[in-house]
């Protein structure tokens, strides 16, 4: 079909109230503020409406159209719905572009932006970094955050895989949307500050937003790039891609001090390095190197997780297969290297389940919230988001009343 330009008067007011309550999943905003609905009227009891889609062949178009005709039914004297679906004009996707405030620069680098950035390090490989990443994201989510994790391995990129994310994103001429993860809605969370006499409080419907360079490539194919063609990567994902506004960014980082993580103190110079390690004394040493590179960069270590610390056993006992300790060291070594307090943020144990969870595409904090590396991932999610940043010197756009 030929797309007219939308007329507010073509939508009446009782429907559109209506569709002002449909999100669309990859923007999270009413599709009726970001110029989707170009018609919509009754004609007898039939709701008939005429929905514009970002690109041809949108990955959300089934959930749109769903959701539209939900909605519509609700409304009274309505007993049918017909959904006719367009596609926006190159113009209608410039103005889409404009309302919002979408621009082809890294907004994370602006000392104003309030996005807390976490860079997640490690030393060496095959220390749980990426699934730390997942957990930490999809615990933050369920506090009610709006996440996004850069998985910025570009030769190891493992995130979507580790989130059962199977849609690739949805380009819209310059600007890349990435595929949205939401919290699912039965999941509640072991928190301390649950109700009175409760251990649980049910979890707030935050999201995580991801983007991967295995959504663009064949997964089975190595991805055999140097160094610029590596920060080039990570400076699109940063630059191209719509986040939106985020309470938290995660990268999740190749593990050593490369390329990447020198790109990422380039282009994010108000990151903090979050850096995981096991217990095991080799991977204590090229940890303590990891964090070091924050001082060359100006970034700060924020904290240090150790994974794969004790296993819990049935009956209670801990075994350290990967011996003990190395958490503290590190976060001891850093502290005295660095000159500021970089905490210990936890010791998330060896656990059969987060490895369970991840072979299904599930964050262990979502899949079993009460298991024993799930609540020691909760407490370093909820130290991470009470940690804040310090507003001292920095302008909010405020300007106070003579």
């Amino acid at each position: 079909m030929t797309n007219s330009p939308i007329d507010p008067q073509s939508l009446d007011p009782l429907l559109r109230k209506a569709l002002d309550k449909v999100i669309d999943p990859e923007l999270r905003r009413p599709i009726t503020e970001l110029g989707m609905v170009q018609s919509a009227h009754l004609d007898g009891t039939t709701a008939r409406v005429t929905i514009l889609l970002t690109i041809s062949g949108c990955p959300m178009r089934g959930t749109i159209e769903t959701d539209v005709t939900e909605a519509l039914s609700a409304v009274d004297g309505v007993t049918d719905v017909s959904v006719e679906v367009g596609v926006m004009t190159p113009a209608q996707r410039e103005e889409l572009q404009v309302k919002l405030g979408h621009r082809k620069s890294n907004p994370f680098a602006d000392p104003r932006n309030l996005t807390r950035v976490h860079a997640v390090t490690s030393g060496k490989g095959g220390v749980g970094k990426s699934s730390v990443t997942v957990n930490i994201a999809a615990a933050l989510a369920a506090m009610g955050r709006t996440v996004g994790i850069v998985d910025a391995d570009i030769h190891g990129f493992s995130v979507p895989g580790l989130l059962g994310i199977t849609q690739p994103p949805t380009r819209v001429g310059d600007m890349i949307l990435p595929p949205v993860v939401e919290v699912p809605t039965d999941l509640t969370i072991p928190f301390d500050d649950a109700a009175p006499g409760a251990s649980q409080r049910r979890a707030n419907r935050g999201v995580i937003k991801v983007i991967s360079i295995g959504m663009f490539v064949d997964p089975s194919q190595p991805v055999a790039w140097r160094g610029p063609m590596l920060h080039r990567a990570v400076e699109q994902f940063l630059t191209d891609v719509h986040f939106g506004d985020l309470d938290h960014l995660l990268l999740d980082l190749p593990p050593g001090t490369g390329d990447i993580a020198i790109s990422v103190g380039q282009l994010l110079p108000n990151s903090g390095v979050l850096v995981v390690s096991t217990p095991q004394h080799a991977a204590v040493t090229v940890a303590e190197r990891s964090g070091a590179l924050a001082q060359q960069t100006d970034q700060k270590v924020t904290g240090v997780v150790e994974n794969m610390s004790a296993m819990v056993l049935p009956d209670g006992t801990r075994m350290e297969v990967f011996g003990a300790g190395g958490g503290a060291t590190i976060a001891a070594s850093l502290t005295e290297r660095l000159g500021y307090d970089v905490p210990l943020l936890g010791e998330i144990p060896l656990d059969v389940t987060v490895r369970e969870a991840a072979d299904r595409g599930e964050p262990a904090v979502w899949a079993n919230p009460d298991s024993p590396a799930a609540k020691h991932l909760w407490t370093v999610a909820k130290a991470l988001d009470e940690q804040g940043r310090n507003l001292a010197g920095r302008s909010l756009g405020i300007t106070p009343r003579g």
